[in-house]
């Protein structure tokens, strides 16, 4: 009788690696987008793609490699098709005899090894590394036929630019579509390297000597390199002309989008123009449909307040809120209640400025502000399309806020969002808005504040020998909480760029209404007043959330600090 092959979540739960309730989350995550286990735990970073590695070898029975120790045959890698390596990602390991050992990252892929026995004709062995490995020994060691970001900056320094002021830039950038101009292949290769490297933002920012060029990656803003002066009117020209921005005009702001192929996958930007002082700034929105799509298990709550959550959602009518500056992924969450509720018997519609992501099944509006289409007018519409669930992307003034009251009063649940500092500050800030307290008291259900902090790299994380005492007492951390529990702290790698950091996810403070706290709302309380009750009642502050995880090795002291000293949120009593 065949032996049974243990499956990947049992050996890495065995290992220790992972807790039987993290894999059954990830089961469900995987189940949900269609994804296989091992993806779904690197997605979710309960595990390193490193450790699902060597669960991938243990369970196969194949040999694990480390490529950190240059252990690639260079013969073997010269007589190797490059085809193979850069499009499929795989590595020679070593001829012997008639046998090429392989290394690969997923056993599974049945038919793309077919394909490398049938090109190659000869035996093969497969051997596994992490996926993120492979493609970074690709990225040091194989030379690509293509120019890199500096080179394309080198070329048109060697060359010459154009002059973004006359039509001569306009009609040459646009003649040279097909990327055979130099200022069209750096644009090229300044997005695809910003994509590649999980940037959310490019900055493009005109100085007085130079142009500086900036990603946002995890949140925080890292400079790619200065562009000369001389290139930033033929830079800038392209970004417009590929957003459909008018060329010509540079006293106004102007708002434009590109769609591109990176790899794979289609990707789309949102561009910004905005005149400063030294030239436009450009900046561009990168919008991943996966950013969007991370499921309600990978946003980053704590067990009680995922348990919460979900039943918030199921209620049948009333407003959620989620409050919080401009990215602190508010969006993402609304998008990943609305995907766990995104069955064919409930009719969900959203009315956003703009919408950036689309979703099978919803139906979405597009605010237009200039022929009168407000957050307003969408809404009144909607409430005659007979739906259950209403997305208004965020309550702005008394009007939208009435309407979102008065469909919540009426049978529908709402869900919405709000710039406050913290959950009990929203009640204020409507009744501040106009809205009568007796309208807000009655229809919201639930009000969620919410913050992203970066993740330590799994791949690098070890425990702090000497974590700072100064920002562990401003936290609220003693020595009590670290009798049995430890500080962690990112090394930095490779894989994370050296920061220590990769990835982010949330910190929340979720306060639901109890008749106390509608009673208060009723009588028009202050906000200490609504916070004190809710903490009362049970609600975890942003900053007590923050503290949990990082007990628990998510994150670090300083990421939390950080975090809650921008948002002047201080440790409570």
């Amino acid at each position: 009788m065949a032996r049974r092959r243990k499956k990947l979540g049992e050996i890495l739960v065995s290992w220790g690696s992972l807790s039987a309730n993290d894999l059954s989350d990830a089961l469900g995550y995987a189940q949900q987008h269609g994804k296989r286990i091992g993806e779904a735990l690197v997605e979710l970073e309960l595990v390193g793609d490193e450790e699902v590695a060597k669960a991938l070898a243990t369970q196969f029975d194949f040999e694990f490699v480390d490529l950190d120790k240059n252990v690639v045959d260079s013969d073997a890698l010269d007589a190797f098709p490059r085809e193979l390596i850069t499009r499929h990602k795989v590595l020679p390991l070593s001829q012997d005899g008639g046998k090429l050992k392989i290394i690969i990252s997923d056993p599974l892929d049945l038919d793309l090894l077919d394909m490398v026995r049938f090109r190659l004709g000869t035996d093969i062995e497969c051997t596994i590394a992490p996926r993120s490995k492979i493609q970074r020994f690709i990225d040091t060691f194989i030379k690509d036929d293509g120019l890199s970001v500096d080179e394309a900056i080198e070329e048109i320094d060697r060359d010459g630019t154009l002059s973004a002021a006359d039509d001569d830039a306009k009609k040459a950038l646009e003649a040279d579509e097909d990327g055979d101009a130099p200022v069209v292949k750096l644009i090229n290769l300044l997005i695809g390297e910003a994509v590649r490297g999980r940037a959310s933002d490019i900055h493009v920012e005109p100085m007085a000597d130079r142009v500086r060029v900036r990603y946002r990656v995890d949140g925080v803003c890292v400079v790619r390199d200065n562009i000369p002066k001389s290139m930033q009117g033929p830079v800038i020209a392209r970004l417009k002309i590929m957003s459909g921005i008018d060329i010509a005009e540079r006293r106004v702001p102007q708002d434009g989008r590109i769609k591109m192929l990176i790899g794979n996958q289609q990707i789309d930007f949102r561009v910004s123009s905005c005149p400063a002082y030294h030239g436009e700034s450009i900046v561009l929105r990168i919008l991943r449909p996966d950013n969007v799509k991370v499921g309600v298990t990978g946003l980053g709550f704590e067990q009680d307040n995922y348990e919460r959550f979900m039943n918030i959602i199921r209620q049948p009518n009333g407003i959620f809120l989620v409050t919080g500056p401009t990215g602190s992924g508010k969006t993402t969450t609304l998008y990943s209640a609305l995907s766990e509720l995104n069955r064919p018997d409930k009719k969900i519609i959203t009315a956003e400025d703009p919408v950036e992501y689309n979703f099978t099944g919803i139906n979405q509006c597009q605010v237009r502000d200039d022929i009168g289409l407000t957050f307003a007018k969408i809404l009144r519409a909607m409430l005659r399309q007979a739906p259950n669930i209403i997305l208004v992307g965020e309550i702005r003034d008394r009007e939208v806020g009435d309407v979102a009251i008065q469909a919540a009063l009426t049978g529908h649940l709402v869900f919405s969002t709000l710039h406050t500092n913290d959950a009990p500050s929203a009640i204020t800030r409507l009744v501040d808005m106009g809205i009568k307290p007796f309208l807000v008291a009655s229809s919201i259900q639930a009000i969620m504040a919410q913050r992203l902090i970066r993740r330590i790299c799994t791949e690098c994380r070890e425990i702090d020998p000497s974590p700072d005492r100064f920002v562990l007492k401003m936290l609220g951390i003693t020595d009590d909480d670290l009798k049995d529990q430890h500080v962690y702290r990112g090394a930095g790698c490779q894989r994370c760029g050296g920061l220590g950091y990769r990835g982010r996810q949330g910190i929340f403070e979720m306060l639901e209404m109890t008749p106390e706290l509608r009673e208060l709302a009723f009588n028009r309380a202050p906000a200490s007043r609504l916070r004190k009750a809710a903490r009362n009642s049970g609600m975890r502050s942003i900053l007590q959330d923050g503290k949990l995880k990082i007990l628990a090795g998510v994150t670090t002291p300083a990421e939390v600090a950080r975090i809650t000293q921008e948002e002047g949120i201080v440790a409570e009593d």
